[in-house]
């Protein structure tokens, strides 16, 4: 017989993928921004070699490459970004019925991104009852320093809510994230595609593939 999950003490979510459907839009700025600098590359290749990273870090696999990357790229480029997002993301479906659940289930819960806090604010600010439940546990690993794959991002925030990081779980949706996760001693389920499900997988998460899914998965 299989025991049910122990609920988590606290969850901590990603943003980019996870909570809003940010990606599909960054992928499509990143594929032409690049393309005009000499890299034409497929979806699934900027998905492999740059999901879960930051946008500084693309920017130095895009030049090793063979784009023509100059120097103030990255703040170019994330200006480019907040327009388009701020255009319009959407969340992920399904995704506040589970914090429905973790509210009901009285469990706190917080974000944590490589992305920038102006990013989040950009995205997260267009959902503002999200926004208002989140009660200011939305954290940066850019801003604060604490990248992912290192550990401290979720241990930060874990930290905020008064959690012991063993009794954390985190979502995710790419492989840098899931081995922050493991690295930081909590469980990891990962919000999987058919492309990412493997890698997930190699990083210790249990990859699940519908929002819908995820209540129980915490044991709600």
């Amino acid at each position: 017989m299989t025991l049910p999950p122990a609920r988590p003490a606290a969850v901590l979510f990603d943003c980019d993928g996870v909570v809003v459907d940010s990606e599909p839009a960054t992928f499509e700025l990143l594929a032409e921004d690049l393309a005009a600098r000499g890299l034409v590359m497929t979806h699934a290749e900027m998905e492999r070699r740059f999901l879960g990273g930051t946008i500084e870090r693309c920017g130095r696999i895009a030049a090793e490459l063979g784009a023509d990357i100059p120097e103030d790229w990255v703040e170019g480029f994330y200006q480019a970004l907040y327009a388009r997002l701020a255009a319009g993301t959407a969340l992920i479906p399904g995704v506040m019925a589970v914090f429905d659940a973790l509210d009901a289930a009285r469990i706190p819960y917080a974000i944590g991104s490589n992305g920038t806090a102006h990013k989040m604010e950009v995205t997260l600010g267009q959902h503002p009852d999200l926004a208002a439940r989140l009660g200011g546990h939305v954290y940066s690993g850019r801003d604060l320093d604490m990248l992912k794959p290192a550990p401290d991002l979720y241990l930060h925030a874990a930290a905020q809510l008064g959690a012991p990081p063993a009794q954390c779980v985190v979502i995710e949706d790419s492989p840098t994230g899931a081995r922050a996760a493991r690295a930081a001693g909590m469980r990891c389920l990962g919000f999987a595609t058919p492309a990412t499900e493997a890698a997930l997988r190699a990083e210790g998460a249990e990859p699940f593939a519908d929002m819908a899914a995820l209540p129980g998965l915490l044991g709600l």
